[in-house]
């Protein structure tokens, strides 16, 4: 099978593209977890949430979209089929729907609360902000890190990325780059960028997996997803996404869990978090010059 990541046409099971490997029966092993987020980076977990709860999101973020203008709505909604013109959605900030009680009913449920405090050994929070995406038909998100965009508190910070909804190869499911949570001339260098603070000028720190595999070694690895499943990693493992290649938004959020008494990037929490600044673009030079002078 072939799929496509950014301008690059990978086959599964080849040189640059394998699966993910699957962690859901180390789910109650705390050790286990902590063992195999040391050996890959990642817990790729099936029913990890209640799929009544991810049904429930799914609506309200599907009806959001709908009232924009952004569904065709000659088919039906829960297929989330794009309207000519139709185009992906960042819809992180949009309270409308991550506020709701259904959407927080599944990204702050007792049982995933319960899941960090286990892991983390005491008591648990997250950010406010929760980062909400509908990817239209040909996007992709580029190789980064999560530090680069959330790095002023606590590094012992966890990304729980959840589908809302199945999610083919086609669809343009989460891809991570196997072993790159121990590359560590890049976590010295692009992991110390502060998307806000310094002078680069995107966070992505590349969007050609095959450059990524054939400098680093390794590859990249994904998996088709169903509705309840998660996958949970830490802030050094790069990530991004295969390309959606169908005419429906593949439906996602990223939400992030750290110990309540570790220190907070004050950027992502509170009734309206700040989130990114605005920078002078004349001020900032490329990742690609950016990685020049870093060696990486």
């Amino acid at each position: 099978m072939k799929v496509m990541m950014g301008e690059r046409e990978l086959e599964l099971g080849g040189r640059y593209l394998g699966t993910l490997r699957d962690a859901t029966d180390l789910r109650h092993d705390v050790e286990a977890l902590h063992a195999r987020l040391e050996e890959e980076g990642y817990l790729l977990i099936r029913g990890f949430h209640d799929p009544a709860r991810v049904r429930e999101a799914r609506r309200v973020v599907v009806e959001n979209l709908a009232a924009n203008g952004q569904i065709d709505k000659s088919r039906p909604l829960d297929e989330a089929v794009i309207a000519p013109g139709g185009r992906g959605l960042f819809l992180g900030g949009s309270r409308a729907v991550t506020r709701t009680p259904e959407f927080q009913g599944l990204v702050e449920s007792p049982e995933l609360f319960g899941f960090f405090e286990r892991l983390l050994g005491g008591p648990v929070t997250t950010f406010s902000h929760k980062w909400l995406r509908a990817v239209g038909q040909g996007q992709n998100t580029g190789a980064h890190l999560d530090i680069v965009y959330m790095g002023r508190g606590t590094d012992r910070l966890y990304t729980v990325w959840t589908p809302l909804g199945d999610i083919s190869y086609e669809m343009g499911p989460l891809a991570v780059f196997a072993g790159s949570h121990r590359l560590r001339r890049v976590k010295e260098t692009y992991g110390r960028l502060d998307v806000d603070r310094d002078e680069v000028a995107q966070g992505w720190f590349s969007n050609d997996p095959v450059e990524l595999v054939e400098r680093y070694g390794g590859r990249w690895l994904s998996a088709e997803f169903a509705m309840g499943d998660a996958m949970i990693f830490g802030m050094y493992l790069m990530h991004g996404s295969l390309n959606n290649s169908t005419g429906r938004f593949r439906l996602s959020c990223d939400t992030r869990y750290q110990r309540a008494d570790e220190l907070l990037d004050d950027r992502w929490v509170g009734e309206n978090p700040k989130g990114h600044t605005e920078r002078n673009p004349a001020d900032l030079i490329s990742m690609a010059e950016a990685r020049l002078r870093w060696g990486v």
